[in-house]
């Protein structure tokens, strides 16, 4: 007596993948590489193109700015960088240059001191009502940041601040940005206890271990909160507006919209110059600190 082994059913063919257009299949990984590369370029081509536009219309007379879609046409002028630069007392761009600056550097300060003693607190200490102090620190992020401005200007009207960069340096200094302390904290918990342990064994107290073991090996995050917060400093329009009446005062934003008027005699060759030119220190710093950032926001911790 024999006994038939069924013959198992063979699956059916798997249908091949298909291009997003056309109906031929996407066996080339060349061709994948070339339209990838393809909608990178365009991608890019299409997001500089406004930047690249901008530095060439710097270098055009003010009555041919708008007379092209072109990069780099019409006359080649360059007295709208020196028009710009000194154009006269109240728009002297080297004043708002000096003030932005000093108002970036500042605020950085600020921030890098106060948030990681913060978040060092947040990370290593252990303290009554810590995870609900944490969680306020945390939903602040959900306030707008224009609900706290009347108050805010009432505030510091009183006290007479107004017209100084106290209004914009203060609270810098009070940790009041809840995006930095939470990346510090993440940070410094990714860092393993055995070294603080190790820093006590050396006779370090929680001031030691911070300043010799926690700021050495925090710096991809220090990195990132100073390039953030020279980005927003140094961009930032509203509150120098609010605080900076004076022209000796102004911000380089501020010095930017000077060029701008109502009536129709709008400076646009000389705005764009100095815009472009407002553009080179976020640009340095930000190539600068790159790798701190990339770092920084992957909390990496240790390698």
């Amino acid at each position: 007596m024999t006994t038939t082994t069924p013959t198992p059913r063979a699956a059916p063919p798997r249908r091949p993948r298909r291009l997003l257009f056309g109906n031929r299949p996407t066996r080339s990984p060349l061709l994948r590489a070339l339209v990838k590369h393809s909608v990178m370029i365009i991608t890019l081509v299409l997001m500089l193109y406004p930047l690249l536009w901008m530095v060439g219309a710097s270098f055009r007379p003010d009555n041919q700015v708008f007379s092209t879609l072109g990069l780099f046409t019409g006359d080649f002028t360059t007295d709208n960088y020196r028009d710009g630069w000194t154009g006269g007392d109240q728009l002297n761009f080297s004043r708002f240059f000096f003030n932005s600056l000093t108002l970036t550097v500042l605020c950085i300060a600020g921030n890098l001191i106060s948030c990681s003693l913060t978040a060092y607190a947040f990370a290593r200490l252990d303290f009554r009502f810590k995870k609900t102090l944490f969680a306020l620190v945390i939903g602040t992020l959900l306030l707008p940041y224009h609900v706290t401005l009347v108050p805010q200007y009432i505030l510091f009207n009183q006290l007479g601040w107004v017209n100084s960069f106290l209004p914009l340096v203060v609270p810098k200094v009070m940790a009041t940005d809840a995006f930095f302390i939470f990346l510090m904290v993440q940070f410094i918990r990714a860092l393993p206890r055995s070294l603080d342990d190790a820093a006590r064994i050396d006779g370090c107290g929680h001031w030691g271990i911070f300043r010799r073991v926690i700021v050495p090996l925090s710096i991809p995050a220090f990195g990132t909160t100073a390039l953030f917060t020279f980005i927003n400093t140094w961009n930032d329009f509203l509150g120098p507006m609010l605080y900076l009446t004076e022209p000796g005062t102004w911000t380089v934003s501020q010095g930017l919209a000077s060029f701008l008027d109502a009536t129709g005699q709008s400076a646009y060759g000389s705005l764009f110059a100095m815009s472009t030119l407002s553009l080179v220190p976020v640009l340095g710093f930000f190539i600068a600190a790159q790798k701190l950032l990339v770092e920084g926001i992957a909390t990496s911790g240790l390698k």
